[in-house]
């Protein structure tokens, strides 16, 4: 074999090995052990119970896995008037790998602060009872959460401020879902990190919003089947 031909047959191996090694480095990073979810101190901890290891600040670091789901807790647009609070009543940004799933349209709100009132008020898949207690209103409510939090992935919730992604981990663990595989990673208010997809435009001074961006699952209640 002459020297050109053997030279191309070592590039060609080495290009294959380099080739690997790289995809070899990129799965194990993504694959990378997470930590055990735990909540941080403070009111962000005591009352939205946000992660202390994973959160805004932090979930850049965690994005793009294949054992995970990203779930964004938010209505396009919130009936409650969080403007009050400081927050944003309109879906205005959503971190990338994210999906929109509504929480009130999956569990009547309970607890909102005062100056924010209420929120949607609507037909829901789920009745939280004074009690405490997730009663499904529809056949198919249980299959929905198992469809969009599967229990074999990581759940990583987000929301505006922290509070419906809290709430929805603490459903989720009531109805039997594994705590440690559920991080409440806090609200898109607060993040600045380099996924996002901005959904606010204000051009020439008129505001709009880029919902066709959002990955958003609404419910359809009226082909859902109620329990009797």
């Amino acid at each position: 074999m002459k020297k050109k031909e053997i030279m191309y047959t070592i590039i060609i191996l080495l290009v294959f090995i380099a080739g690997g090694l790289i995809s070899y480095l990129v799965f194990n990073n993504n694959q990378q052990k997470l930590p055990k979810p735990e909540i941080t101190e403070g009111i962000r901890g005591s009352v939205f119970g946000i992660d202390k290891n994973i959160n805004e600040k932090t979930i850049d670091n965690y994005l793009n896995r294949n054992d995970s789901v990203y779930r964004d807790m938010r209505m396009l647009i919130d009936e409650g008037n969080y403007e009050n609070i400081g927050g944003d009543s309109y879906l205005s940004g959503i971190i990338k790998g994210f999906e929109a799933v509504p929480f009130p349209l999956i569990v009547n709100v309970k607890g909102l602060p005062e100056e924010v009132g209420n929120t949607y008020q609507g037909t829901t898949l789920f009745t939280l009872t004074e009690e405490g207690k997730y009663i499904a209103n529809y056949i198919e409510s249980l299959d929905y959460l198992e469809y969009y939090f599967p229990k074999d992935k990581y759940i990583f919730l987000m929301c505006g401020g922290g509070g419906y992604s809290g709430m929805m981990k603490e459903m989720l663990i009531n109805l039997g879902w594994d705590k440690n595989k559920i991080y409440n990673t806090g609200g898109h208010w607060y993040y600045s990190g380099y996924n996002n997809i901005s959904i606010r435009n204000n051009f020439n001074e008129q505001i709009s919003y880029d919902f066709w961006k959002v990955t958003y699952h609404d419910i359809d209640f009226n082909i859902l089947h109620k329990v009797n």
